[in-house]
C-alpha cells in the first residue's frame, strides 16, 4: 500500500505546474481587459473570519436537518438583482456532482452565499483547482469545504474497478489513493477521498495554501449523510 504523503506529495508536485501555469494565464488575460479583478464588495460577508464562515455553515446545515430553512424566506428577487453585477461568496465547496447533494440548500444558503464547484467523487483536477483559486483569490472566500457523501457512486466504482462505458473510468486514478486507504470499508472510503482531496488543495495550490499561511481561509473535509441530512466536518 503506498505511503498517504507520498502519494499527496508527488500528486501535488504534479498539479502544482498545472496550477502555476492556470494563475500565468489569469494574468495574461487580465493584462489583455478581460475582468477578472474582484468587483466591487456588497459588504455582507466581508467582516466573517475562516472559522466564522466555516461556522455560517455548520449552522445552516442544522437548520436544514431540523427542517428550518430560514434562506427561502429571503427575497430572491431582491438578491438577483444585487448580484447581477458582482458576488461575494464567504465560503467555496467542491462537492460530487450527485443530485441528491444540492449544496445550497443543505448549508441553507441562498443566491450568491456559496461559490460551488461540482464534479463526480468530488476530485481536485486541475480545472477544479482553478476554479476553486478564482474563488479564493478574487472572491475572497474564508471557507473551502470538499464535501463527500454516503453512497457515492464514483467511489463505489472506483473501489470495483470494473469496465465502464465513456470516460467514466478517467475518475478512477483521481479516487484510488482513498480506496487503497479504505481497507475495503465504502464509508471508510468516501471520507479518506474527502479528506485526500482536501489535502491535495492544501499543498497543490500556491493560492490555497498561501491564504491558508495567511489565516484568511480554512480548508477542510466533511461528509454529507444522504439519511439524515446532517453533515459532519473533519
Amino acid at each position: 500500500m503506498p505511503d498517504y504523503t507520498a502519494v499527496c506529495a508527488n500528486s501535488g508536485r504534479r498539479r502544482l505546474v498545472q496550477t502555476v501555469l492556470s494563475v500565468a494565464a489569469v494574468g495574461v488575460v487580465a493584462r489583455a481587459g478581460i475582468e477578472l479583478a474582484a468587483p466591487g464588495r456588497l459588504g455582507a460577508q466581508t467582516n466573517l473570519s475562516p472559522d466564522a464562515a466555516l461556522q455560517q455553515l455548520v449552522d445552516g446545515n442544522e437548520r436544514f436537518a431540523a427542517n428550518r430553512l430560514t434562506s427561502i424566506k429571503q427575497d430572491l428577487s431582491m438578491l438577483r438583482q444585487q448580484t447581477v453585477d458582482k458576488q461575494e461568496p464567504f465560503a467555496a465547496v467542491l462537492a460530487c456532482a450527485d443530485s441528491r447533494v444540492p449544496v445550497e440548500l443543505i448549508f441553507d444558503q441562498t443566491i450568491g452565499d456559496v461559490f460551488v464547484t461540482r464534479v463526480a467523487g468530488n476530485i481536485a483536477t486541475p480545472e477544479i483547482i482553478a476554479s476553486l483559486e478564482y474563488g479564493v483569490a478574487v472572491l475572497g472566500v474564508k471557507a473551502l469545504v470538499v464535501l463527500g457523501h454516503s453512497g457515492c457512486g464514483a467511489v463505489k466504482a472506483a473501489m470495483k474497478a470494473d469496465s465502464v462505458p465513456g470516460q467514466i473510468s478517467t475518475l478512477y486514478p483521481h479516487l484510488r489513493p482513498a480506496v487503497e486507504r479504505s481497507d475495503g470499508n465504502f464509508t471508510k472510503a468516501i471520507e479518506a477521498n474527502a479528506k485526500f482531496q482536501a489535502e491535495l488543495l492544501r499543498t497543490s495550490s500556491t493560492v490555497v495554501r498561501d491564504a491558508v499561511n495567511a489565516g484568511k481561509l480554512d480548508v477542510k473535509s466533511a461528509v454529507y449523510d444522504l439519511a439524515t441530512g446532517k453533515v459532519t466536518m473533519n
